[in-house]
């Protein structure tokens, strides 16, 4: 999944989801007649009136939005017609400040047109819009129609129709079916004055000064207050993002688990960010339900601690160092190895060439000594120059901080950006040709995208083989609220080839040595649940240790009111079969608005 941040780099304020859109242009007849504002909405995603320009649309201003590059208002018919299929809102585009109030009756004569957040490329689903509008405010201060309530017996429990396969499977031309399908209840809402009450926050404030809460509160709930994304077909109805209209000062600062007391209430918009999303022009009173940053236990003399911690893009110029330090001391206990994601080299994302990341990790290390730490060794290999994907120039990579007072690294040289790792039989045992070393690092499986660092370990005599990964991200998949059902998930096609060699590797070390301890861990940005995984664990090979835990505690990453796991954990059938380790998703990070990271460490702690 990208970070937050690099998703939405275009994104200028919370109301500029519509600064990358594209407006679908229909052939239709040239011009229609007055019309209701259902009667431009229609029976299905896009308007039957779509191309045309359309006179004298008749409602009450129901929210103006002022900033962002989508300035205009929603109106809304106060007289609606008896389908409940059909949207009494519809959003004017004006480009400019809207000149008008909430509660101006207005008439609006302009052209229909159907804006794709994002671009078609997104595949998401279209807003309605008169655009090039003329208004005339027939009168002021009237009331704003009465807000249609959400709450867990309005939205269905299934979510989305399968798209129409002559159609790509686009939902589009389908007629709605707002009693049966959510997605379907929330588009026959498209535009209209709606509201929801007492609801709980299941993705934290974010810089985007939006949150996620949930109509559903016990669906899915994860014990902390989120709701949990366990399956591809358990994508939980109750979600829904919340903005406002009002000042970005005003908006709640929320953590999962906090609660909107009282009624939040606006038009319901659709972004490329969430899709349908409530703008508030009237925000509930924020309660707080004291959520605290978790710590695992300490690991035993006789066991090793072994973790995985995405410190999303450091680099020197960053503030966090501290932060993560005191997070990897005080709440992961200070573990025996840690493998850390998105290490960046030592000027970040200036891109010159410089690829060393010394500076960066000597930092955290020192860091990590002021905070009470150890002194932790570390190894890694620097990638060839803008070759790893990431943020342009930053080279992130995976690093390897082991306690040398706990563990020692065994190293044998010979290992680069480019050399492949293998695996050798030394006096019986399994071992790597090179150490630190990167698994087939050549293969188009990792092409702009990191390599697996491989490292031999030794505690107490024991041997321990640990791959840190860092798999390519989630960017470029469908949206959960595409108008394409179910929605393609493109990236997933090279995370499947990267666990297939993963995994390979895996099966290399075994058939040298059947029980032989081994661990491949990092940011897989897949779920437990997923083909990535499935590919990763192979015939027994690995397998996930996140799922040791209830359903309710597995998720590493909230995204867009979905708790779910990317970072994984995955041990061989030595490790799970001594049935002595113990999992730890330790919540430190994905919960909260003030993150210094968007994923929460892992922990395993087992007997070798």
């Amino acid at each position: 999944m990208p970070s937050k941040s690099s998703a939405r780099l275009a994104a200028l304020t919370v109301a500029a989801a519509c600064s990358a859109a594209t407006t679908l242009v229909l052939v239709s007849p040239a011009h229609a007649a007055a019309v209701r504002i259902h009667d431009v909405q229609g029976t299905t995603r896009t308007s039957p009136y779509a191309g045309q320009k359309v006179t004298d649309v008749a409602g009450i201003v129901t929210g103006v939005r002022t900033y962002g590059s989508s300035k205009g208002f929603w109106i809304q018919d106060p007289n609606p017609d008896d389908d409940p299929a059909t949207s009494e809102g519809v959003f004017v585009f004006t480009s400019s400040t809207p000149k008008v109030a909430v509660g101006d009756s207005v008439t609006v004569s302009g052209t229909v047109s159907e804006f794709v957040p994002g671009g078609t490329a997104s595949g998401n689903q279209s807003v309605t819009e008169i655009t090039k509008p003329t208004v005339t405010v027939v009168s002021s201060g009237n009331a704003v129609p009465a807000a249609t309530v959400i709450d867990a017996r309005s939205v269905p429990a299934a979510y989305a129709p399968a798209g129409d396969p002559a159609a790509n499977n686009s939902v589009n031309g389908l007629p709605l079916r707002p009693s049966t399908y959510a997605l379907d209840h929330y588009e026959s809402l498209e535009g209209m004055n709606v509201q929801v009450a007492d609801t709980r926050v299941v993705t934290a404030t974010d810089p985007y000064t939006e949150l996620w809460v949930t109509v559903k509160p016990r669906e899915n709930a994860s014990r902390r207050g989120g709701t949990v994304y366990g399956s591809y077909d358990a994508q939980n109805t109750g979600r829904l993002q919340i903005q406002s209209l009002g000042a970005t000062a005003d908006f709640p600062v929320a953590n999962v688990g906090d609660v909107l007391e009282g009624t939040t209430a606006g038009p319901l918009d659709y972004n490329q960010f969430g899709g349908y999303t409530l703008v508030a022009n009237q925000l509930g009173t924020l309660r707080s339900a004291g959520l605290e940053r978790e710590s695992t236990e300490k690991q035993k003399n006789g066991e090793l601690a072994v973790a995985t911690y995405n410190v999303e893009n450091l680099d020197p110029s960053d503030a966090t160092f501290e932060a993560h330090a005191s997070a990897i001391v005080n709440n992961l206990k200070s573990p025996d190895i840690v493998s850390l994601e998105e290490i960046q080299d030592n000027n970040g994302a200036t891109d010159d060439g410089t690829v060393a990341a010394d500076v960066t990790v000597n930092k955290l290390i020192d860091a990590i000594v002021a905070a009470g730490g150890p002194r932790y060794d570390w190894r890694s290999i620097d990638p060839a120059n803008d070759t790893d994907g990431g943020e342009p120039g930053g080279n992130i990579r995976q690093v390897f901080l082991f306690n040398p007072e706990r563990v020692s690294f065994t190293d044998r040289a010979g290992g680069d950006a480019t050399t492949a790792v293998g695996v050798q039989r030394l006096r019986g045992k399994a071992a790597l040709t090179v150490s630190p070393g990167r698994i087939d690092p050549a293969d188009t499986a990792w092409k702009s995208s990191r390599k697996p660092l491989v490292g031999e370990f030794v505690f107490r005599g024991r041997t321990v083989i640990v791959i840190a990964n860092h798999f390519n991200s989630k960017g470029g998949d469908q949206g959960l609220t595409a108008q394409y059902q179910p929605p393609v998930r493109s990236s997933e096609t090279q995370r499947h080839q990267q666990a297939t060699l993963v995994n390979a590797f895996v099966k290399d070390v075994l058939d040298t040595q059947k029980n032989a301890d081994v661990i491949a861990l990092g940011d897989i940005n897949d779920f437990e649940f997923s083909g990535t995984a499935q590919i990763l664990e192979g015939d027994g090979e690995l397998w996930s240790a996140i799922k040791s835990l209830p359903k309710s505690e597995r998720y590493t990453y909230d995204y867009q009111g979905n708790q779910q796991v990317l970072d994984q954990i995955l041990v061989s059938p030595s490790i799970r079969r001594g049935c002595d380790f113990e999992y730890d998703s330790v919540h430190i990070n994905s919960e909260f608005h003030d993150q210094i990271s968007d994923h929460d460490p892992q922990v395993l702690r087992f007997h070798p």
